[in-house]
């Protein structure tokens, strides 16, 4: 069979979700007051990031009812096992870096325009698309990352299969139908919208394959994704996996090079992971005592565990979990 149509919906629901999210946030960018760029947007920041937390939160609250919908219950007996935390995932980017200061990148990109002596209206059109990246990767991240702690709290789920969004780009077509272990971190870029469907023994989806994806692609369209020569070269019998290389530009959501990724969300006594992590200290300027260990994020955690049982107490440790 090809992907579900739960799958297929759930995929299209985030993407609507991520864009409606950024379509919000251009909204308050536009209150930016062209004389006073910087203290403007100090004082509309904190709109900004309260719009994307709240769509991070109904991004990662799809995973649950989705994945009951197309597995079932994880345990008959117990309906509280592996129940997500959706708050988890809210108030960082991808790689656990604190949404408030991510946020200040694109008023920087337009105070350097304008600094060098750019027009004010371009330079505030470039800092805007910046910010589309950010919220809509910022939101999909965050619902793909719950989507996989949601795959692994289930015993069943043995591996997930990548589902590819309608018009995606050459470095996502060639991973299509890709199929991971679920402790694999999922490979994305900014804007990506490409999702995942769970394997179980009695699930798997036959995601249609890279050859098939572009073999029901019109010229327009593999003109406009591969680019005029990339397009000439497919007809002319080129090797789709020679042509693209796919993870140019790619990268896991929190693996950058060999270092850890941590988040400082959640770890004070109120936080998810904080009552579990414990080792408070008092950090100047902070207003409650935070713990002195890090907090991993969910890709890391899959990269470090030993095996499936490891990720699932690594992933409770750390409060992605019930």
């Amino acid at each position: 069979m090809s992907p579900s149509p739960a799958a297929v919906a759930h995929m299209e629901a985030r993407r609507r979700l991520a864009l409606a999210t950024a379509l919000a946030t251009h909204r308050t960018w536009r209150q930016l007051d062209h004389g006073n760029l910087y203290q403007s947007w100090l004082g509309l920041v904190g709109d900004v990031m309260a719009v994307v937390v709240s769509g991070q939160l109904s991004a990662a609250q799809m995973t649950g009812p989705w994945l009951t919908g197309l597995l079932g219950a994880a345990d008959p007996d117990r309906a509280d096992a592996g129940r997500i935390i959706p708050e988890a995932f809210t108030g960082v980017d991808g790689a656990g870096r604190p949404l408030g200061g991510v946020l200040m990148a694109p008023l920087w990109t337009a105070l350097r325009m304008v600094t060098a002596g750019r027009p004010v209206i371009p330079s505030l059109i470039a800092g805007r698309a910046l910010l589309d990246a950010i919220v809509q990767t910022a939101v999909a991240d965050a619902g793909r990352a719950a989507d996989s702690v949601g795959m692994t709290a289930r015993p069943a789920v043995t591996s997930y299969i990548r589902v590819v969004e309608g018009g995606a780009c050459s470095r996502c077509i060639v991973l299509a139908g890709a199929e991971y272990g679920t402790s694999r971190a999922f490979l994305r870029h900014p804007r990506c919208k490409c999702g995942m469907e769970p394997v179980t023994r009695d699930h798997t989806p036959d995601v249609p394959s890279p050859k098939r994806i572009v073999a029901d692609m019109s010229e327009e369209q593999r003109r406009k994704t591969f680019g005029e020569a990339g397009a000439k070269a497919l007809a002319e019998g080129a090797d789709l996996g020679q042509l693209v290389n796919a993870r140019r530009g790619m990268q896991s959501a929190t693996v950058y090079g060999r270092k850890l990724q941590v988040t400082s969300e959640g770890v004070t006594r109120r936080g998810f992971a904080g009552s579990r992590l414990r080792d408070f200290q008092k950090v100047q300027g902070q207003r409650y005592r935070v713990s002195r260990k890090p907090r991993l994020m969910p890709e890391e955690i899959f990269r470090l565990a030993d095996d499936r049982a490891h990720a699932v107490r690594l992933l409770h440790q750390y409060g992605f979990i019930a």
